[in-house]
Parts: structure tokens; sequence; C-alpha cells
């Protein structure tokens, strides 16, 4: 047997991937290579197979830990080359069918499982930029789209107006064409899409000339997006059903809001919590102050800054922070106090603070008289 690629690799994610970027990638790669799309295309049609194979196994919790620690002989009995009588491991007959049935259409026994041939609507993206505050505390936003609707020309058919599409002969308007065929495992029914009708089940004689005989067309849209608080800036927004149009009764895509924030003038934030640093005098540090301190609410908290208050000294106000996304409760606001040594003093002033020091004694400087008795200890 051939070496399968990494069922990863087919899907291009990581092995830490989540279950929703599992569900992304099909998706974007089942539509990309969706044999209805290419009618005939041998290599599109292995490579839709390729990825229907790789995400039934890792979208089962169960069948991807097996994969994760065994590889392809954790999910395939027959990989390997050594027989059905070779493998020892035991394996769920009922799985192999699920990964038959995905990979070829059919199943075990001559039961059939007909191939969906739905396909999923492109995912659309677009981007909203958030003042600070409309970030901490949400709004409502509007973003402009182009997205796959149904053509309004055809309704939707393909077929140009006063037309409709006529059953395919081929197929007799069931859109597969069906295989029985002998295997090591007994009668195996396949699938495959009609390669005349695309797997539509119809032809269509004279397509619909506005959209080319697709049914779909881009048109442009105004989405209106409820933002929640908490969001912070590189947060990106889903929005189920609000992307392209599905073929064929296939699921509408979503539109992914990525979250763009500008900075704030005085606050900044980390996760939930916001900072901001206040500049206070060497006399307000010194003899103690009561000072009003800014809110993102909008608001002031008085506060009194006790005598001998240091430099960066930080002050913690609990509940004052961004409220928690898709949760209770709020961060805390952290404010830094930095003392500003006063500059351009005239000769008076001078002065005075070399008469303060002067008869300033060590106790004064708590800091200052601890560090050099240290340098003292290290060198006596």
């Amino acid at each position: 047997m051939a070496d399968k690629r990494d069922y990863y690799e087919v899907l291009g994610v990581g092995k830490s991937a989540s279950d929703d970027e599992l569900k992304r990638a099909y998706r974007k790669l089942a539509k990309q290579y969706h044999p209805d799309l290419h009618p005939g295309d041998k290599e599109a049609e292995k490579r839709f197979k390729e990825v229907n194979e790789a995400y039934g196994v890792l979208s089962d919790k169960e069948k991807r830990s097996r994969y994760d620690q065994f590889g392809h002989a954790g999910v395939d009995p027959s990989y390997g080359g050594g027989g059905a009588g070779s493998y020892t491991t035991n394996i769920d007959f009922g799985d192999l069918g699920d990964i038959f049935g995905s990979f070829f259409g059919g199943g075990f026994g001559g039961t059939s499982r007909r191939r969906s041939s739905a396909i999923p609507g492109e995912d659309v993206s677009a981007q909203v930029t958030l003042s600070f505050q409309e970030a901490v505390f949400g709004c409502q936003k509007t973003v402009n789209i182009r997205r796959m609707e149904k053509c309004d020309e055809c309704d939707g058919t393909g077929a140009a107006k006063g037309t409709q599409a006529e059953t395919c002969p081929t197929c007799k308007g069931s859109g597969v064409v069906r295989q029985v065929s002998q295997t090591m495992f007994g009668a195996m029914q396949t699938e495959r899409p009609c390669s005349q009708c695309g797997g539509t089940g119809k032809i269509i004689k004279e397509p619909c000339k506005n959209c080319s005989g697709t049914g779909q067309v881009r048109k442009s849209r105004t989405i209106t997006v409820n933002i929640p608080a908490g969001v912070n800036n590189g947060n990106t927004l889903s929005m189920r059903g609000e992307g392209g149009q599905g073929l064929k009764g296939g699921p509408n895509g979503d539109l992914h809001i990525g979250i763009r924030v500008t900075p704030h003038p005085i606050f900044t934030r980390r996760e939930f919590d916001i900072y901001c640093d206040i500049p206070i005098t060497l006399i307000q540090a010194t003899l103690g102050s009561t000072i009003k301190i800014p809110t993102i609410d909008g608001d002031y908290i008085d506060y009194r800054i006790p005598e001998g208050t240091q430099s960066h000294t930080v002050i913690t106000f609990r509940g004052k922070g961004v409220p928690r996304l898709n949760s209770r409760g709020r961060g805390d606001m952290l404010v830094t106090l930095l003392v500003e040594i006063p500059k351009n003093l005239n000769a008076k002033q001078k002065d005075i603070l070399k008469q303060f020091e002067a008869e300033t004694t060590g106790r004064s400087y708590e800091k200052n008289r601890s560090f050099w008795d240290k340098v003292k200890d290290l060198f006596n």
C-alpha cells in the first residue's frame, strides 16, 4: 500500500489544532476540491477523498487519540501491508466503515451511504477599529462586506429566465453514479458524483447570464455587529452563517471580524487590568496630599497620598478595570505614582533646599541610610 500523507498535513493544521480549527480547515478544503466544482478532475476527487478521510478521523476524539498514538495503523488495519490476518490491535470495524464511507461514499455488506453534494459557503473576513472605551465596555458597529448570495435573476436555479434545468440522463437525477465491487471486506458499494451533471442531477442547457449558471452572485452587504465588553486588540469575533451562501443545501459560511483598538492617551491595558501612571510633586510625596485619580468609567477617585510616599508606588483599585469577556466581574486598575523632581529652580529655591538638606537627619532617608550601612559592612 502506498504511504498515506499525515492527516494533519492533509488539513494543513498542527497537531494541537482545536475542533474549530479542524472544522474551518475541512470546510475550506472540502469546497476547494469538491468534485461538483471539478467534474471529471481525478486529482481533485482524490484530494477531496483524502480531506474527508483525514477529517473523519481527526474530528472523532477516540479515533484521533488512536491516530496520535499509532499513526495510520491505529485507524486502518490494512495499513502497512500486513493484511487483515497480521493485524493484532483491536480495532472496531464500525470505525473502519466510517472511514471507508467517507472515502468511497459506500459501506460494508452492501450498505450504502449517499455522498452529500452540499458545499459549505465561503468564510468572509472584515475588520473594525474601536476606541479604548468601546473595547472596554462594548458597542455596536457596522461592517461592509461582499459575499456570495442567491442570484435574483434566476432565483438560484442557474438556468436562464423562462427555462429550467433538465434531469440528467446519466444519473437519472440522483447526482451520483454507483458501482458494487467485491473486496477483502466483502461487497462494497461505491459512489462518485456524476461527471455529466457535476453531481447536481440536473443539466442546464441555457445558463443564466447574470450568474453564469452557478446560481450565485457576489453582493455587498452592511452587517451590524454587537461588540461584547472586554474585547482586546487582536481578538477575532465570529458570526455564524453570515458568510457566503452554501451551494446545494450546504451551510452558509461564517463572518470573522478582526478587532483593532486605538491607544488611550493615559490608560494602558494588560488582559483585563488597566494601568495608569500619575505624576505627583516632591512636596505632595513628602508631606502627603489628596489627589483625584481618573478612571475608565469617566469619574474620579479621591485618594489621600500618605506622607513620605516613594516614587513608583503602586496603588490597586479592585474592580475598576475591564469587564471580563464572556464572564462576570472586572479586572483591577493599577496606578503608579511617579514623583517628579523640579527643574529650573531659581537661587532662592535652591538655597531653601540646601537648608532643608542640612537640617535633615539620616532617619528621614531610610533607604539611603540602609544602603550606605551595607556598603560600610562590605568594606570594613
